[in-house]
Formats: C-alpha cells, structure tokens, sequence
C-alpha cells in the first residue's frame, strides 16, 4: 500500500467510490463537479491522502483541514476517514490516521482531533490505534443551509 497526497482534479475522482455520495450530483455538470475538486486541492490548509492498492486503486482516504485560532495556533481537524469495505480490517484506517497526524507535524500544528460517533466501533478503534485519546464525551449541532 501506498499513501499519497491528492494534489489533481483526476486523483479526487478518481477516488469517488469511496466518498459518502458520489461527486456527480444528478443535475450538476461536469464542469462544475471538477470546478469543487479543484477549489478544494486549492484552498489553504485542506489535505486528502489517499492509500493505494499495488495496482494503483484507490483503497481509503483521509481528508484534514488546518483550523487557526489567534490564542491556540494551528491544529488539523481530521475531517473524513474511509476504507473501501474490501480492503477493511488491513491497517489502512490507522496508517491513513497516522499519516494525516505526520502532515500536522511537519504543518506545525499543536494537534489534531476528530469528532466521531459514540456508537462507530470501526472508526473509534481505528482512531485508537493511531494514538489518539479519549478527550471526553460531547455533542455537536449543526446548521444546514439551503443551496442557491
């Protein structure tokens, strides 16, 4: 297994089967679709390493973003993890987790956490793996808002 930065439009898609919904929503174009990669491959602080299978297939993901405070610095929120479900059960959660934290290290961040589901036994074993600790119990909301 091989685990590199995403750093083209072509590797992101590339990777689609392994997101939550595909990147071609029914309606968008195509242009508009590649036009999203490409505005997240360009913003500041947004990292996706991907891990591939020896013969180049995209096997699992994982996608941080630097967050900056003016009284913390900067830490990386490890934003998405997934594992396609042939290639679950390998290492490659934990070894994409740990190669997310080695991007924070050389970014200079402080840390990096995730927020995960109580009941997500795979991700929370996987998360543990890599070294991270249990920092208590809390609820997230959130906001949704419409698309113009």
């Amino acid at each position: 297994m091989e685990i590199r930065r995403a750093t083209t439009v072509a590797e992101l898609l590339a990777a689609a089967h392994l997101y939550d919904a595909p990147p071609r929503e029914v309606g968008v174009p195509p242009d508009e679709v590649r036009g999203r990669a490409a505005a997240f491959l360009a913003a500041p602080g947004h990292v996706l390493l991907i891990a591939y299978t020896p013969d180049g297939v995209p096997a699992g993901f994982v996608s941080g973003i630097e967050m900056h405070h003016p009284d913390k610095g900067v830490e990386l929120c490890l934003y998405e993890l997934s594992v396609d479900e042939a290639h679950r059960r390998h290492g490659i959660g934990r070894a994409l987790t740990e190669a997310l934290a080695a991007e924070a290290r050389v970014r200079g961040c402080y840390g990096m956490w995730v927020g995960v589901d109580m009941d997500n036994e795979p991700a929370l074993r996987t998360y543990a793996s890599a070294g991270a600790a249990d920092e208590g119990v809390f609820t997230m909301r959130g906001w949704s808002f419409p698309r113009s």
